[in-house]
């Protein structure tokens, strides 16, 4: 028998205590399950739109903008691979120096994705858009104007920056503005602004340097030939508006568009990451597209090498090739979108598969027709390899912003532009350039292409199993945001300190947490109970920022702080009291008070807090030129408490309050946590102790293997044996 408060408690049998578990992880297993089968016409509405109508929706100028500015930064890079020659000549580099500037606007162009995803989360996308798009025109003008290497890699450097922005931020455009319905086909328009680039830019280049007289420095003409077009296009982005987030995954889901009623705070970047590497199927795409990067990024230079020292074309010859290997694009990419379109609309993970076959049958056409000696034959092979390529992508703008929650789409493509250039940018080349120049250029593609779309693309197909599970999550998100604002419309004025909403937590392949939900009050104290492992700690981690929800809402105040970094939430007024240790072990009592208190802006305040603490903590005082580490645990314990007071919290969260302390150690705690309780701070308490809970908390929560099994008043618990006796109280409580 265990007995606590007078009352008897069974102890249970390990039958009992096996079939609990067994039923429970049953129960788990069914909710997942139907999670894995959501509405597919929330997501893929079964009726088809014709493209013209979606248009007429939509508008026009996203899409065309898009398409265009694709085209003329394509225009831009082919620019320098045809007129590399006479640059070269002007500008007196060698080969290596003549490529190297060439691909510099490139990887500049994959590393700024990163600034301006964040950036997009913070202003007005189309905005952010325009102006980088401004900035890489100027620095098309620069390149037309330089005298020497210096000024060329500035210049390529600053139009690979400008354009970058177009690469997170023009897919979550077209996600928000085009019905769900035509929206692999608006995708698959502005895909085709790369082919078109490849193959219309040689014809522009050549046209412009025959028109100047074709002399060795007319190259620069063509530069400034571009600022006319692009110029007249970036003038049209700044008429279009800025869509709603989310608005037409709202409109499937939700039959009407949500707005929030407070600007959210920003999402921490690294936050978002974390966040997205746990959505399955992102993972697997963004993995599967990095190993196809080592062709992707290998391909271009080492094909380019192969035509010069193999066929001895020139750098003009080498431009025509390159646009027709790309012909074949304008043709796969159309019907890749139509085909992709009707695929999702029946069943989302066979879109998904259908891009892992297109990357498969990329690497087996130029695989093959590299062994080919025949120039004819092996370009007609990689011809038909990138329209395989080029149909493969279609398909990854709407898988993203099907599985992706709308908050986080840039950071979701720019993270896919990240993977490709870590992964296969860098050592895709390093890989291809060491194999060609052992063995020669054909050797190297050859060893290279294979097993780069060959595991990209099984990736890529593995990856589709997760789908549907995914889209349920977002549509599981997008609904509860509806329900909660409908609830402060309805309520304004009862707006609770903290909400924690269907939160899931993993540590790697490990799910420690499982719809763990709650609210609390403002001036209530909420004790969370259950048995070590139980998921209490974890909980509060996530609640203060330390770690990141594979799922779920956090909010205070109403305000949305799920991916927020844990300084912001401390500016808010959310404070941490960590379990173990929580002081500078090594600095004396004052040194941890003083440090602590640089957090408070205004000196006066920060002056009258230090009274205050010297006040509630006169024993802490008695020690102040003592060092922390040499305090007991119950006096490190009040010490990481004082400096948390000092904050002076709206929402405080202590973790493992009383555990390993003696009884009257606790008691001076617990006289110090009513103080609080009677200034009104809310406060979640972690207790493995049910009497020390009851004490003091006017609620209760309490868990076990990750799951909420009760939530409600703290007296309350006390009817539940099945519950306590698996606290076992007479060794747990204070």
């Amino acid at each position: 028998m265990q007995e606590s408060e007078g009352k008897q408690v069974a102890t249970p049998s390990a039958a009992a205590l096996a079939s609990s578990i067994v039923v429970d992880e049953q129960s788990r297993r069914d909710r997942e399950a139907q999670a894995d089968e959501p509405d597919v016409a929330l997501v893929a509405p079964q009726t088809s739109m014709k493209l013209r109508d979606g248009l007429r929706v939509g508008g026009f100028s996203v899409a065309t903008v898009l398409l265009l500015f694709t085209v003329f930064e394509e225009f831009d890079r082919v620019a320098m691979q045809v007129l590399g020659p006479d640059i070269q000549a002007t500008l007196g580099v060698s080969d290596t120096v003549l490529l190297g500037l060439q691909s510099f606007g490139g990887v500049v162009l994959v590393l700024a994705t990163l600034p301006f995803a964040w950036l997009a989360d913070r202003r007005r996308r189309v905005r952010v858009m325009s102006a980088a798009s401004a900035l890489w025109l100027a620095f098309v003008a620069i390149t037309g104007s330089v005298v020497n290497t210096f000024q060329m890699g500035l210049a390529r450097a600053g139009s690979g920056f400008g354009a970058s922005a177009r690469v997170p931020i023009g897919p979550s455009l077209v996600a928000d503005q085009y019905p769900m319905a035509v929206r692999t086909r608006i995708f698959a328009i502005e895909a085709l602004g790369r082919p078109l680039g490849q193959v219309l830019g040689p014809l522009f280049a050549g046209a412009i340097v025959v028109a100047a007289g074709n002399d060795a420095g007319d190259w620069r003409v063509v530069f400034f030939a571009l600022l006319i077009p692009a110029g007249l296009t970036i003038l049209w982005s700044f008429t279009m508006k800025e869509p709603t987030r989310g608005r037409q995954e709202q409109q499937a889901v939700l039959g009407e568009s949500v707005v929030e009623s407070e600007a959210e705070p920003p999402i921490l970047l690294s936050a978002a990451f974390q966040r997205l590497k746990k959505v399955r199927t992102f993972y697997f795409l963004v993995v599967g597209i990095g190993v196809l990067g080592f062709a992707l990024i290998a391909v271009p230079g080492a094909f380019n090498l192969l035509l010069k020292n193999t066929y001895n074309y020139s750098a003009f010859t080498r431009g025509w090739v390159g646009a027709i290997t790309w012909s074949g694009a304008l043709i796969g990419i159309p019907l890749a979108g139509r085909i992709g379109e009707k695929l999702f609309r029946r069943d989302p993970p066979s879109a998904l598969r259908m891009m892992g076959m297109c990357i498969l049958f990329y690497g087996v056409f130029v695989t093959v027709g590299l062994r080919f000696h025949s120039a004819v034959v092996m370009i007609a092979f990689v011809t038909i390899g990138n329209a395989f390529q080029g149909a493969a992508f279609t398909q990854m703008g709407p898988a993203i912003s099907a599985i992706v929650p709308y908050q986080m789409r840039s950071q979701a493509f720019a993270m896919v532009g990240v993977y490709i250039f870590l992964m296969g940018g860098f050592f895709g080349g390093l890989l291809a350039g060491g194999l060609s120049d052992a063995h020669g250029e054909r050797t190297a593609l050859t060893a290279v292409v294979p097993p780069a779309a060959l595991i990209g693309g099984l990736l890529i197909i593995y990856g589709s199993r997760f789908m549907k599970r995914d889209i349920a999550l977002t549509i599981s998100e997008l609904k509860e945001q509806q329900a909660e604002l409908r609830r402060l419309q309805n309520d304004p004025g009862n707006i609770p300190v903290l909400q924690v909403r269907n939160v899931d937590v993993s540590y790697g392949n490990l799910q420690v947490l499982f719809d763990v939900g709650f609210d609390l009050r403002k001036g209530e104290v909420l004790a969370l109970l259950g048995t070590n492992g139980a998921g209490k700690s974890t909980i509060l981690k996530a609640i203060s920022g330390l770690v990141m929800p594979d799922r779920g809402v956090v909010r205070m105040n109403g305000r949305t702080i799920t991916l927020v970094e844990p300084q912001y939430r401390a500016s808010m007024g959310l404070v941490l009291v960590p379990g173990g240790e929580a002081v500078f072990s090594s600095m004396t009592v004052e040194e941890n008070l003083l440090v602590w208190s640089r957090q408070i802006a205004d000196h006066g305040k920060r002056k009258e807090k230090l009274a205050q603490v010297h006040e509630t903590f006169d024993m802490l005082w008695q020690r102040r030129d003592q060092r922390a580490g040499s305090l007991s645990g119950g006096q490190q314990q009040m010490l990481a408490l004082a400096k948390a007071v000092m904050l002076d919290p709206e929402l405080l969260c202590i973790d493992e309050l009383s555990l390993g302390l003696a009884p009257v150690v606790v008691q001076d705690l617990l006289k110090i946590v009513e103080k609080l309780k009677e200034q009104g701070v809310t406060m979640v308490i972690v207790e493995q102790s049910v009497n020390v809970a009851l004490s003091i908390a006017d609620r209760a929560v309490f868990m076990e293997r990750g799951q909420v099994k009760f939530e409600g008043p703290a007296q309350e618990l006390l009817e539940r044996d099945d519950l306590l006796r698996a606290v076992f109280l007479s060794g747990a409580g204070a």
